[in-house]
């Protein structure tokens, strides 16, 4: 059976119309093949070999993600240094004009001048945000983004945040700084990437604490992660307390396995039925993007 059948009888079997994916990656091309060249060289903040497995041009990973039904995803793009960030928000909102099916994407980054181009990217837009604390190396409740983040909280858009110390720890990675920001912001729609990949019972915690965070499954529970960062079976319960608040994601392009290895390791986790498995493929994420919710049938 090929890839994309594969994929679509997965959802279809739940009575999905589809996938929706809060977590892929489109940049300029200048900046995916570098990504792509830190990965084939495992650099410090990858720290294991990790083959990209769907290494191709945009129109073929579009045709890809298209082909799995994946109805929605994103163009995360990040900075990791100033003025960068700006330039990054036009590319990818030039991308989502003409990729009727990728939400409006967004970063930031603590420099001079962030709340403004937040503002402007939200007023073309912008549908949902990125921002990578590790690999821009950054404190989230830097006063620089103070601002910013109001502008994002104010608007309700929802943040992907890589923020978890997986693969390899960063200097404000972790909870304890995501807990000071929604201190400081506690309406943000924080999206935590990765389950907060390792620290999963801590981020968890802060999904308890605050209704609008989200966590993306991105990379959990496929034997690639468990090896290295097994989730812990005992915290299946509270997984599956927050159940509507868990979102699909992938990593798509950059991921060391098959997309399809990345939809069924949520739909062969034991202990969740098919109502929560339907929620974390579409209709969480549906929800909060204001999709239809969509059925086979």
């Amino acid at each position: 059976m090929e890839e994309s059948e594969a994929v679509r009888q997965t959802w279809a079997t739940l009575g999905l119309a589809g996938i929706v994916d809060v977590h892929t990656h489109f940049m300029p091309k200048p900046v995916m093949d570098k990504v792509w060249q830190y990965f084939d060289a495992a650099g410090p903040l990858v720290g294991r070999p990790w083959p990209i497995t769907y290494r191709s041009d945009e129109a073929e990973r579009l045709e890809a993600l298209r082909s799995f039904g994946v109805r929605a995803f994103t163009s995360l793009v990040y900075p990791h240094k100033p003025e960068m960030a700006a330039w990054l928000n036009q590319w990818a909102a030039d991308f989502a004009d003409r990729t009727p099916d990728c939400l409006a994407t967004a970063t930031l980054y603590p420099e001079p001048g962030v709340a403004r181009y937040v503002g402007e990217a939200i007023e073309r837009g912008a549908r949902v945000f990125k921002a990578h604390v590790q690999v821009g190396r950054y404190d989230p409740t830097d006063p620089l983004l103070d601002e910013a983040w109001g502008v994002i909280e104010d608007a309700g858009v929802p943040v992907v945040i890589h923020c978890g110390s997986g693969p390899q720890p960063g200097e404000h990675t972790g909870p304890g700084p995501i807990r000071t920001l929604l201190t400081a912001h506690p309406r943000l729609r924080l999206i935590i990437a990765h389950l907060g990949m390792p620290e999963y019972a801590e981020f968890l915690d802060v999904g308890e604490r605050y209704d609008g965070v989200h966590l993306d499954t991105t990379m959990a529970f496929t034997p690639f992660s468990e090896e290295t960062m097994p989730f812990p079976t005992d915290a299946y319960p509270r997984l599956r307390d927050l159940g509507d608040r868990i979102l699909f994601g992938s990593d798509f392009p950059n991921i060391p396995y098959r997309y399809v290895d990345a939809v069924g390791s949520i739909t062969r986790l034991d202990g969740f039925d098919d109502a929560w498995r339907r929620g974390v493929l579409h209709d969480n994420a549906a929800r909060l993007f204001g999709f239809e919710l969509a059925r086979t049938g």
